[in-house]
């Protein structure tokens, strides 16, 4: 494929051999089948923009399919829903294993699917599925209700119940991670599900669903579709036999996601949207530190991260030498093959988010801000963007204002504490945002006073599965990860009995 090592060459050359025409179909009711109407959708190489393979394209009458498989499966007195809990975990450990067992395919796989540099997928995004399949797999036998002491001769108790069959919908930008951070504590509650994977890399989630059969899923518990966001997509969103979905995406699809919900059974949403987070850099920082974590947290996935860190505002007494550091830094990316081990920076997904990201850096320089260095496509073949950094960036210019999604920076001064708060908050989003500094009083203060979902405090972009992830305001509700997001998955049912004497 280019200057591979031989492990990684070997790595290709499985990809190739275990591709069959069987994992390029949809996943319904535990089979690999076609698509009703027929129909494929090409998946492009972002590196170098050639066809790899086509998929079945899904559409309503496949979501309908797979809607009514997830019900059958979760229908009382199925397999699954007298399945003990302990071992609903144990099938997700199980899952887990086998994807670990796959990892340097897996991982292979991913960076040809999304064109993020292999050690990326390797080292971040497949560890991260397997650690978030482990950690909801603990979770499955401790969900569960409480005895109350009500008043009078009765006795009451609450069961939390999965919800049923759940949509999931699942961006491009972290394939696999966030497909596992959507289905993980859905199954762990008990619920059925179906899955429609973004059209640009649904190669990955298509070969963990033939892991999921392996390891012994009962039939129509996971159904995962390839197929475009207003068909597929809008299908789950509106269809009458689905009690809950959950979306990661845009901010713009995600209302219509909310609205096509309320009007069709009202079924119940949570939504991590869009972003554009501040990351706050105080004089008294340990420098070297906050340039490396503000660096990674825009060209980290190279900004394809709706938590990127791209409002990044330096305290004015330490701007000029901050921006040169960082200026630097950006210089020193290397672009290139994503299975190069010395690359460290890939594509944009596809030429649409390429063109999107050279048009706002176009808005930037014409309105006056200082472009440091980038600002270009980089290469002739794939949808490469060279590292780009701005300064003397003005609140009101589109840059700071819009979510690029894309290796832009953009920074601005400030002067002291007061200005930064009400300058970090004046944004419709409100999903990340992180301080640099070494002084604790100002660290609480500053993080109590932002609205974000997430802060970060002298690190960025540290995301786990213990801790929950998600918005406020424009950047959605409810929460992945954590704790938090079960709630999500399960219904409170309260039972009152009535008791011939109660006693304490």
């Amino acid at each position: 494929m280019c200057r591979l090592s031989k492990q990684r060459q070997e790595e290709c050359d499985l990809m190739n051999l275990r591709r069959t025409d069987q994992l390029l179909q949809l996943f319904i009711n535990n089979e690999f089948v076609e698509a009703a109407s027929g129909k494929r959708l090409e998946v492009i190489n972002p590196s170098t923009g050639d066809t790899i393979c086509d998929v079945a394209e899904a559409d309503k009458a496949d979501v309908d399919i797979a809607v009514a498989a997830a019900r059958s499966a979760f229908n009382y007195g199925s397999e699954w829903r007298t399945m003990n809990a302990s071992n609903r975990g144990r099938l997700m450990y199980k899952w887990a294993d086998a994807i670990e067992r796959d990892i340097h395919y897996i991982a292979a796989l991913e960076t040809l699917d999304n064109g993020k540099p292999f050690d990326d997928s390797l080292h971040v995004d497949i560890p991260l599925v397997i650690n978030t399949l482990r950690y909801y797999a603990g979770w499955a036998d401790k969900v569960h209700g409480k005895t109350i002491p009500s008043d009078g001769n009765t006795f009451v108790y609450t069961r939390h119940e999965p919800v049923g069959v759940v949509g999931g919908i699942t961006p491009w930008n972290f394939p696999l991670a966030m497909f596992a951070w959507k289905i993980a504590p859905i199954l762990a509650c008990g619920n059925t599900c179906v899955m429609k994977v973004a059209e640009q890399t649904p190669l990955t989630a298509l070969y963990c669903a033939k892991l999921a059969k392996e390891v012994g899923f009962p039939d129509g518990v996971i159904n995962i579709l390839s197929g475009y966001g207003p068909t597929a997509g809008g299908a789950i969103a509106s269809h009458m036999d689905i009690e809950k979905v959950g979306f990661t995406g845009s901010t713009e699809v995600g209302k219509i996601i909310q609205m096509e919900s309320a009007k069709s059974n009202l079924k119940r949403v949570t939504l991590e949207l869009g972003g554009k987070s501040p990351n706050i850099v105080f004089d008294d920082c340990d420098l070297d530190q906050a340039v490396d974590a503000s660096h990674m947290a825009v060209f980290f996935n190279v900004g394809q991260c709706c938590c990127a860190g791209t409002r990044l505002y330096v305290q004015e007494t330490m701007y000029e030498k901050f921006v040169e550091k960082m200026v630097e830094k950006a210089q020193n990316r290397i672009l290139g093959d994503p299975y190069d081990p010395k690359t460290n920076h890939g594509p944009q997904i596809d030429g649409e988010q390429l063109n999107k990201i050279l048009g706002l850096v176009d808005s930037g320089v014409k309105q006056g801000a200082s472009l440091q260095t980038g600002g270009a496509q980089f290469g002739d073949k794939g949808f490469f963007m060279q590292p780009t950094v701005f300064a003397d960036v003005q609140d009101h210019m589109d840059i700071s204002t819009q979510e690029i999604f894309g290796p832009v920076m953009q920074i601005s001064s400030f002067k002291d504490e007061e200005e930064i708060i009400e300058r970090a908050n004046n944004t419709n989003f409100g999903l990340a945002a992180a301080v640099f500094t070494k002084n604790l009083d100002r660290m609480y203060h500053i993080s109590t006073a932002l609205k974000a979902g997430t802060v970060w405090g002298n690190c960025y972009n540290v995301l786990v599965p213990q801790s929950p992830f998600g918005g406020f305001k424009e950047s959605g509700f409810g929460r992945d990860l954590g704790e938090y997001a079960l709630n999500h998955y399960t219904e409170v049912k309260c039972v009152t009995l009535a008791v011939p004497q109660k006693n304490s």
